[in-house]
Order: C-alpha cells, then structure tokens, then sequence
C-alpha cells in the first residue's frame, strides 16, 4: 500500500513537472494574419491624425523595413536583406539569443517603428500593450528575448530614418505662391490649404539615385488659345465633370473618382462649422490591395512581410518622384482657372487637394504599386477591392494590377482634379519607377 501510494507521488510530480514545462515554453505563433492587422492598426492612426500621402508612405516603409529584415535572418527564409541594396542601409546587428522568435520580434519591431513616427502614440501603445499581455503569458522568456531585440533593431532603424533629411525639410520655407502668373498652382476650395510638403523631393530616397531621376515630360505650355493642347485638355476635363453631373442616373464614372478618391484633406462645411471626412492615402489604399492578395494566395509569413516591405518602398519612391515634378512644373489645378476663366459655378467631382497639379500623384504611385505587386505575384491575379469598404464605398474588382492602376489614374479626371497628360504622364512615371525598384529588388531579371 505504502508503495503504491509512493508510486502514485511519483507519478503525480513527474504530470505536474512536465505540465510546468510545457506551459513555460508554449510556442508563441505570429501568423501572416498578425501582420495584416498591424497593417490596418497603423493605417487607422494615420487615417486619425490625417497624414499627408507623402508623410504616410515614409512611415509604412520604415515599419515593413525593420519587420523584413529581422524576418531576413531566419534561414527558412527565401527573401533577402536589404543590406547595400536601399540607399545609406547598412543592415541591422543580428542577434546571437537562441529564445529569440523572429516572427515575433519582427511583428514588434514594426508596431514600434510605426508608433515613433505618427502623432497619436497612445492609440499605438494600447493596442501593442493588448498583445504584449498575451505574448508574455503565453512565453516571458520568449516575449522578453524577442521584445527586447526588437527594440534594438528599432534603434537601429530610427538612426538610418533620422539621416532622411525629413527632420531638415520641417524647417524649410513656406512654399511661395505666385498669384500673378496664370499658370502657376494657387490654394483651392473650400480651405485654400497652404502647398503639402514642398520640399518632399529632397527626401532621401529608398531606391531611386535621386528625386529626379524619372521626370517625365514637362506639361503643355500654359495657353487659353482654343487651339493649344493646354486648353483642349482644360475643356476635357470641364466637359467630362458636367456630363458625369448632368447624368440622373447613377454613373460609373463618378462611382471610380469617389472609389479612389484617397484624399485626407477631405473637408464639410456648414455654415461656419468645417468638420474633416477623414480618409485613407493613396499609398495606403495600395498596401490595402497587397493585404488583399497576400490573402487571397495563402501567403506565409516571410512571403507577407516582403509584399508589404517591397511596395511600401515603392510607394515611398513614387511620392518622392511625383512631388519633385510637381513642384518643379507648379501647374494650376482645373478648377481654379474654370472658375476664374470659363465658368465661375462649375466644381469638381472631387474636391481639389492642396498641391499642384502635374503629375497625378495616385497615377504615379499606382503605376509603381502595380508593377512591383505584378512582378511580386504574377499579372494573372484577379482580386475583389474592399479596402473603402470602412468608407461606405462597394467593393471594386479587377482581373489585374494593371487594370486597377489605369482606373485609379483615370479616376482623376472623372474627379475633375487632373488633366489628361498629369494621367497618362503620371502612370508612365510610376511605372518607370516601379519597374526600376523591381529591378533593384531582383523581382525582374
């Protein structure tokens, strides 16, 4: 009796021992599906403090940088780093701590990045500190190891970021605007906001030898001759907004400039009261679309990750193009010289954002966007668009990339925003850039 119940002790503490164990070391899982919520948590912030698409595109690819390159050290992972492949990157200190979990730390690294470069940090904080709760009592040696790595890396990240030049362009001189010459860009309604950095094109680039290095042909010379390609594209755009407005029944046209409307300084007025319709970037619509593959092919982890680092610096690269012609033409906007000019009651479909006209920044940055996820996922990629689903928007699909880049340049026009060639430049522009970047990143031969 005394040996069975001996044996029965034994038994007893060899359960509870190994149950101790087991618990302590439980696997913390970090799925592809973590990285998209990340993605969207960050997206919502910066929705929130209404980031310029320029500002927005710095920070998702810094965030997806810092996650790709700890992800870059785990031998089971086909992608590379980005070491002396993006500009002034020197990679980042690989650690040597075996209770490191990569997925994990990676997953941190870019929630912290993310969190240092906005405005609302406590709505960041409180969703890392919901994680981090679960992560440590999941595995507090593991959460430790990792978390603590992460922030390492981040340290890393935020020297390379810090050397960009964006803390230098804060502060540079308020854009001159030139009310007396005809074609140079002036503030439009309803808040004849102030030019959105002017000075984006001295940013350091991710990929690109210079801001420059993709400037597209200059636009047509300024004349309200009838028969100058100046004006024939003025009256374009005039005619195609009244007869989208003039249509009593619903019109595709208007559906796609709202669909890809992606301007944050969407503003209401009523009576002396303005409130902000806040709305997603550009750039952020197309890292929407990533999510939407990346969903749709089952992608893992590492495949994941680098989609998201890959068209973030694309992304990135475009707004830096884009912004130095735009700066450099300085060309007014079709609403402002209709108004003064042909018809003083005549208004956009959309409403104007607050930079110049030429080229269309979300013909740029979809043109990029497009090629790097082509090339990323193969062109045969079909995909139902939900991304404005948040914004009271139908879902849109297309049978390709391109397909979704050519309607979301030409949505500038239905909007009444952009003329032909900003377009058709524009996307042009965006895929050269893009095309080099997938170049760069050895997505093309």
């Amino acid at each position: 009796m005394k040996f069975h119940k001996l044996s029965f002790l034994i038994i007893l503490t060899i359960i509870m021992g190994f149950t101790h164990c087991q618990k302590q070391y439980q696997h913390i899982e970090i799925l592809s599906e973590d990285f998209h919520q990340a993605q969207d948590q960050l997206t919502s912030v910066m929705v929130h403090d209404i980031f310029s698409p320029p500002l927005a595109s710095r920070v998702y690819a810094y965030a997806n940088i810092a996650a790709y390159e700890i992800l870059a050290q785990e031998k089971d992972n086909p992608y590379g780093t980005l070491k002396k492949i993006v500009n002034d990157f020197k990679g980042i200190t690989p650690t040597k701590d075996i209770m490191v979990n990569y997925k994990l730390a990676a997953l941190i690294a870019y929630i912290e990045v993310g969190k240092n470069l906005i405005f609302s940090v406590d709505r960041m904080l409180e969703y890392i500190e919901k994680l981090s709760l679960k992560w440590e009592e999941t595995n507090p040696e593991v959460y430790t190891s990792s978390r603590e790595y992460a922030i390492q890396v981040v340290e890393e990240i935020k020297t390379w970021y810090d050397q960009d030049n964006y803390k230098q362009t804060r502060t540079f001189p308020k854009f001159y605007i030139d009310y007396d010459s005809p074609s140079r860009w002036q503030p439009t309604p309803p808040d004849y906001m102030d030019g959105i950095e002017p000075h984006w094109s001295k940013i350091r680039p991710f990929l690109l030898t210079s801001s420059s290095q993709f400037q597209p042909e200059p636009p047509p010379p300024f004349s309200m001759d009838s028969k100058s390609a100046f004006y024939k594209e003025l009256i374009e755009v005039y005619q195609v907004v009244k007869d989208i407005q003039a249509n009593e029944l619903e019109d595709e046209r208007e559906e796609i400039a709202k669909f890809w409307d992606c301007n944050p300084y969407v503003s209401t007025h009523k009576g002396h009261v303005m409130f902000a319709l806040k709305k997603i970037s550009p750039g952020a619509h197309w890292i929407g679309i990533t999510k939407i593959v990346a969903r749709k092919s089952k992608a893992d982890v590492y495949t994941t990750v680098a989609a998201y680092a890959k068209v973030s610096v694309a992304i990135a690269d475009a707004f830096i193009s884009c912004w130095d012609e735009k700066y450099r033409s300085n060309l007014i906007r079709p609403e402002t010289i209709i108004n003064k000019l042909l018809d003083e009651n005549w208004y956009p479909v959309l409403q104007t954002p607050p930079f110049p006209e030429y080229t269309s920044g979300h013909s740029v940055v979809s043109g990029a966007a497009s090629v790097i996820l082509t090339d990323f996922f193969g062109d045969k990629i079909n995909f139902d668009d939900d991304t404005e689903l948040p914004y009271d928007l139908p879902i849109r699909s297309y049978r390709s990339f391109s397909h979704a880049a050519e309607e979301a340049a030409i949505s500038r026009m239905y909007g009444g925003i952009h003329y032909p060639k900003a377009i058709n430049e524009g996307l042009k522009q965006g895929r050269n850039v893009g095309s080099y970047i997938s170049k760069k990143l050895g997505l093309q031969n």
